[in-house]
């Protein structure tokens, strides 16, 4: 069997999940990967048969994207040319990760294509929402990447075929311990603006990781360290609490591991929004904005919030024996 496994390269967490899922898919055949996206820190072992620019948004410095920036990188002939020219038709089974050009290239060519992402699971209504949705990002959930069956991950299973996260091994593993620092990632902010803040409370120590700024550096009790995936495992499995955007992987691995967790969604991102409704749901702490009022809430954080624990299982296996299944049936 010929499979195709394009995954989206905005961030890291489709990544580290594509590692895991990787391996399930190379026991029923041959795999050929497929990346588009720009802003993924977080590399693959596998050698990548396709890589494209697609589409991605950058991130800003103030706690949103950076739309001018995200605007000026986007390359829409060559989009169109990689969606034309992908030869999807060759592949027995098509799984996609909220992957643009993969999923234009099976919806143009009338090619059986499996949404398998954390985005899927948007296309259910009881997926968590805030109170005022965003009408234009409802759209985007269902036709940026368009796919004919779906699988998605979410903090709950709140639909028939929306499933618990997917853990990376390495952390489902870990053995946590808690020492005296919490661990920051929020991309969308500078590091120097973060610090600004962090500096100010030294009853503990700060782990930040940035996009921002490629060399380590330290001021006083605050670290500052370029984003990499083995320091950060490291400074998530040994700390008090993390602090993260509205992403999904950070906090359900943190609530895997048992640690506190506080989400600060990047603003003007309807996606992080939801997610911040569903990590709050599942006992997280929210936090709109990094502004005058965050020193207070964050000493609150510190004193008072509990950690979370909730142990997500490994579908993997199962979910990947039902696609092939899936791909024979509907191959007859």
């Amino acid at each position: 069997m010929r499979i195709l496994y394009a995954i989206q390269g905005t961030g890291n967490g489709h990544i580290s999940r594509a590692s895991e899922v990787i391996p399930y898919l190379k026991q029923h055949g041959e795999v050929d990967i497929l990346i588009s996206g720009t802003q993924a820190e977080v590399t693959l072992p596998y050698p990548i048969t396709y890589r494209f620019h697609g589409f991605s948004y950058i991130f800003g410095k103030r706690g949103g994207i950076d739309f001018w920036a995200t605007l000026k990188q986007v390359k829409l002939i060559r989009l169109i040319r990689d969606v034309l020219f992908l030869p999807v038709k060759q592949y027995d089974l098509v799984i996609i990760d909220f992957e643009p050009v993969s999923a234009w290239a099976c919806k143009l060519k009338n090619k059986q294509s499996f949404g398998m992402s954390h985005q899927a699971a948007f296309l259910s209504k009881k997926s968590p929402r805030p109170k005022k949705k965003d009408l234009f990002a409802e759209w985007v959930f269902k036709y940026y990447a368009p796919v004919k069956h779906k699988i998605g991950f979410h903090f709950e299973p709140y639909d028939d075929f929306i499933y618990t996260p997917v853990i990376r091994s390495r952390v489902r593993f870990a053995r946590p311990e808690e020492k005296n620092h919490i661990t920051v990632y929020l991309p969308a902010y500078d590091d120097k603006y973060l610090l600004s803040f962090f500096e100010k409370i030294d009853t503990i120590n700060w782990h930040i990781f940035t996009k921002h700024s490629k060399t380590a550096y330290s001021h006083k009790h605050v670290s500052v360290i370029p984003v990499d995936n083995e320091a950060y495992t490291e400074s998530l499995e040994t700390c008090k609490g993390l602090i993260t955007g509205g992403g999904f992987e950070a906090p359900t691995e943190a609530i895997f591991l048992g640690k506190k967790v506080m989400v600060i969604p990047m603003q003007n991102q309807y996606e992080q929004q939801c997610n911040a409704m569903a990590a709050a749901q599942a006992g997280c702490t929210l936090v709109e904005r990094i502004d005058q009022g965050f020193l207070p809430q964050l000493s609150d954080w510190l004193n008072n919030a509990k950690p979370v624990k909730l142990n997500y299982e490994n579908h993997l296996e199962g979910l990947i024996q039902y696609l092939v299944k899936s791909h024979a049936f509907s191959t007859k």
